[in-house]
């Protein structure tokens, strides 16, 4: 038996271990779920960075810390393919739209 600190996973509030997202469709849905909340709770920044057209600097941290947090609830083979990247311009970019911008 393992010890399990060594169980893949995330620990829960029990002491056991969540396991990892390995269905594309709920990694997809986390993933727009991450962006939804950077965007959200992120409405200035993300106005600003759009009209002066340097929202990933602008983001750099709230895109990193919600990058890692998704890397860490889905199995590695979701977390090396481009479904947080599409997220963030689903969710982020494209959303924005109607933010006036020399960028559109």
């Amino acid at each position: 038996m393992r010890d399990i600190g060594s169980q893949p996973g995330i620990p829960t509030s029990r002491g056991k271990r969540m396991s990892l997202i390995e269905n594309p469709d709920q990694a997809k849905r986390l993933a727009r779920a991450i962006m939804s909340d950077v965007a959200i709770y992120n409405r200035e920044k993300v106005e600003a960075g759009i009209k002066n057209d340097n929202i990933f600097e602008v983001l750099r941290e709230e895109l990193e810390e919600g990058r890692q947090h998704f890397n860490s609830r889905v199995a590695p083979q979701l977390a090396s393919s481009n479904i947080f990247d599409i997220a963030v311009v689903d969710v982020l970019i494209k959303r924005a739209g109607k933010i006036e911008s020399s960028i559109w």
